[in-house]
């Protein structure tokens, strides 16, 4: 990433979809297709982890993090293959253009895709394929498949609230489940089949086309999750499987209470007595997705802000020191380059910016943090930018650049704004202006959330943190990617020498 170069964030379930849910689909190819003819250089997503409605659909509050979302897996390619028909998909539900109504995509889609697993058993297509794909991720394929379909028998209870043989891992009780449940169990392989088959052409696809793929990983699980069940001994836990204490950060920007996550911490002294095992497996599983990885609350693995279980919010916790140096040299020696993007954001101290600086990792800059106050020194005014960094209008956790300047930009940020520009705008205005600034910088990579390109209001929100309805919704109506929008993002790419 070190050239001037830029590109668009957006979520696959954004993607236009007329089955309710962006996919890896035909939208998917046209996406690139865009990027591509705006001469981007990169696509960046968030986690493509399974979601949940218990952890209201967000991708950062996976059961797995290795599994890839059948939720992505697109209907339309299935009728090509002849695991769908014409008839099958001829009228979906009538789905909303601009929001993914979970409730209502996640049973249409998951009946295709049982439809689809049984049309192949009834009459298999490749079968050596499946067979092949199932052998070579059976490290995390077989456990997943498993706990799915577990936690389905189970009434959906978490993991540690399942009958104590299941939930301790007995041996027997993993074989008769196993036995039991076989062909559900074939069926939550099948849909990863599928998935990693659909993204591989996509990946293929956006290279063809001179397009990186930037993913993105959480460094923390979910508690109910097939990575804490099979690995209990990695995480801070009590004797019956819950945690002892949990994650967040401390009150900040986006919450004067701090951001109480829940997930469990790990256990750093065991991950470092396994040399890391299950991260290097975990960096080396995605980095077959995608082409650069941001991971999410980097300066966790520097300190992370350890919250006791019981508290209710994250007020009272305390900063606890994590291995960094030892778990990054870990990595370099089993990588041949680390292609991480470290989220640096909240508090940040010198130890954390003097790991970043030891292993060359670029962090991030977020120019709608950068009117505050008036320092001139602030890190996220573009003047300050340095070369190896990515520089962003707002990232999926901000409101829209026009959300902002309308709702949450104070007068005297609104005139900073204005101080720095040059001169006063309209609220319409503001995205384009934000990211001519951003572009004009000496950061080597720009990544522009695509609702800043549309300039778009609050409505099309990704996500607003320490809140729990309306999330991870928004989905791109392709009527307003129209040709004034394609220009413009193509000439202020060529300007800038993107």
């Amino acid at each position: 990433m070190k050239r001037r170069a830029s590109g668009i964030l957006l979520h696959i379930t954004s993607l236009p979809s007329r089955f309710g849910i962006g996919d890896l689909g035909p939208e998917a190819h046209r996406f690139v297709d865009f990027l591509s003819q705006t001469k981007q250089s990169y696509w960046q997503i968030l986690p493509v982890t399974p979601t949940d409605p218990a952890s209201s659909n967000s991708p950062y509050s996976s059961i797995s993090a290795m599994a890839g979302n059948p939720l992505f897996i697109s209907p339309e390619l299935l009728v090509d293959e002849g695991l769908l028909t014409e008839h099958d998909i001829a009228e979906p539900p009538p789905f909303p253009v601009e929001r993914c109504d979970y409730a209502s995509v996640i049973p249409y889609r998951m009946g295709l895709l049982r439809r689809a697993y049984d049309r192949f058993r009834a009459a298999p297509q490749e079968e050596g394929l499946f067979d092949a794909f199932c052998a070579d991720n059976a490290d995390w394929l077989d456990d997943f498949a498993l706990f799915v379909v577990a936690k389905r028998q189970q009434g959906e209870r978490g993991w540690w609230e399942w009958e104590p043989a299941l939930r301790d891992r007995d041996s027997a009780a993993i074989e008769r489940a196993t036995r039991e449940f076989r062909d559900d169990i074939e069926c939550e392989k099948f849909q990863q089949y599928l998935f990693s088959r659909q993204w591989a052409a996509v990946k293929d696809y956006a290279g063809e086309h001179g397009v990186s793929l930037i993913g993105d990983i959480p460094i923390y699980v979910n508690c109910d999750s097939v990575d804490v069940w099979t690995h209990r001994e990695l995480f801070n836990l009590d004797a019956s499987g819950c945690p002892l204490t949990v994650a967040g950060v401390p009150p900040d920007y986006f919450s004067e209470t701090g951001q109480r996550w829940g997930n469990p911490h790990y256990l750093w002294e065991m991950l470092r007595e396994t040399q890391y095992d299950w991260w290097v497996k975990r960096i080396g599983h995605t980095m077959k997705l995608v082409d650069f990885i941001r991971i999410d609350h980097f300066r966790g693995f520097v300190g992370f802000w350890e919250v006791p279980a019981s508290e209710k919010t994250a007020v009272n916790g305390r900063w606890v020191e994590a291995p960094a140096m030892d778990f990054f040299t870990h990595l370099s020696g089993k990588f041949p380059y680390l292609p991480i993007i470290a989220e640096d954001l909240g508090i940040i101290t010198d130890d954390v910016r003097e790991v970043m600086a030891r292993f060359d990792l670029p962090g991030m800059r977020v120019l709608q943090f950068a009117f505050n106050d008036d320092a001139p020194d602030q890190p996220f005014l573009p003047h300050n930018y340095v070369p190896n960094c990515i520089a962003y209008t707002g990232t999926h956790d901000n409101n829209t650049t026009r959300g902002w300047f309308e709702e949450e930009a104070s007068t005297e940020a609104r005139s900073r704004f204005f101080r720095y520009l040059g001169h006063e705008l309209i609220a319409q205005h503001a995205p384009i202006e934000f990211i001519r600034l951003i572009m004009m910088s000496v950061a080597d990579t720009v990544i522009v959330p695509m609702q800043d390109v549309l300039a778009l209001g609050s409505w099309a929100r990704m996500n607003t943190p320490s809140t729990i309805a309306g999330n991870w919704e928004w989905r791109l109506d392709p009527a307003l990617v129209t040709p004034k929008v394609i220009g413009m993002l193509r000439e202020m790419t060529e300007i800038y020498g993107r």
